[in-house]
């Protein structure tokens, strides 16, 4: 099934309202065994790219995903690159810095995730959280001993969101493929699926206190977001806000985009030369002839 890119794009063209734009759209399966059948396609087909990708070696695709909590980030990750082979794809779950990691620049930890050509490359979480956590709890950026005369001027975000643009050109103009997913998550449906990891034990480890602490944040994390998203959504890496109070549709929109978008890259497998394909016709001879003692 198709769906329309633009619907859920932001390339940096206006102004981002999150109150504005839907959490749950009108779902685009019809039952759950066409939802089924629709991600198993979707996986089919980011698998055979996975592996013309890795043979064309000119490409690399680096996935972020953003959200609040219980937006279903894991989830996507699991169900929507369950047919991608590990060797090609790398899955990193960017947590809080590491002392070593506070020594350095807040693009340093997150530079050793990028993905080389031929791989893709997840970000769950990312430097983002670096214009959206912090900018939320101030004393985060306290915390990181960064001299006064370059955070007391106000500009801090400014800089940062700069800082993000740059290296996504950089990356861009050296052949890496950057989707920025926002699942946008209703308050409501936070709530509920909060109420679903206490009562299911299997997810008790999923939840603490401070997932309801956060909550009271709700507002300035969606003011974070709009900023974040204006300064940084390009023509090159764009953002792509994805309703996510319904899981099935979120995989199916954002499992389309990924395809989608390694589509466009036009991947092919190397040409064989024709000396090369002199070579391999010796080689199967002698296979062909195993009393040669060669075979």
């Amino acid at each position: 099934m198709k769906f329309d890119l633009g619907e859920f794009s932001y390339d940096g063209s206006g102004k981002v309202h999150l109150a504005t734009r839907p959490t749950r759209i009108r779902p685009v399966y019809a039952s759950k065994s066409e939802y089924k059948e629709m991600l198993a396609e979707h996986v089919r087909q980011l698998s055979a790219i996975q592996n013309i990708l890795y043979a064309d070696n000119r490409y690399a695709l680096l996935i972020i995903f953003q959200a609040l909590d219980a937006a279903g980030k894991d989830s996507v990750i699991k169900h929507v690159m369950s047919g991608v082979n590990p060797q090609g794809c790398q899955v990193y779950s960017f947590k809080h810095p590491s002392p070593r990691e506070l020594e350095h620049d807040f693009l340093w930890r997150t530079s050793f995730g990028l993905p080389e050509r031929g791989h893709i490359g997840i970000f769950n979480r990312s430097y983002y959280e670096e214009v959206l956590i912090v900018r939320v709890h101030p004393e985060i950026l306290a915390s990181q001993n960064i001299p006064d005369e370059l955070t007391g001027h106000g500009k801090v975000w400014e800089h940062r969101y700069r800082s993000i643009v740059d290296q996504e050109r950089h990356l861009h103009c050296n052949g890496t493929r950057i989707l920025k997913f926002y699942l946008h998550l209703s308050k409501e449906e936070q709530r509920l699926r909060f109420l679903d990891r206490i009562d299911n034990p299997e997810k008790n480890w999923k939840f603490s206190v401070a997932d309801v602490e956060e909550r009271q944040y709700w507002d300035q994390y969606l003011e974070a977001y709009e900023a974040c998203i204006e300064a940084t959504g390009t023509r090159d890496a764009p953002w792509y806000i994805i309703p996510a109070d319904d899981k099935k549709t979120t995989r199916l929109i954002v499992s389309s985009i990924i395809v989608e978008t390694l589509k466009s890259l036009k991947l092919s497998y190397p040409e064989t030369s024709l000396e090369r394909r002199k070579e391999l016709l010796t080689i199967r001879k002698r296979l062909e002839n195993p009393e040669n003692g060669q075979g």
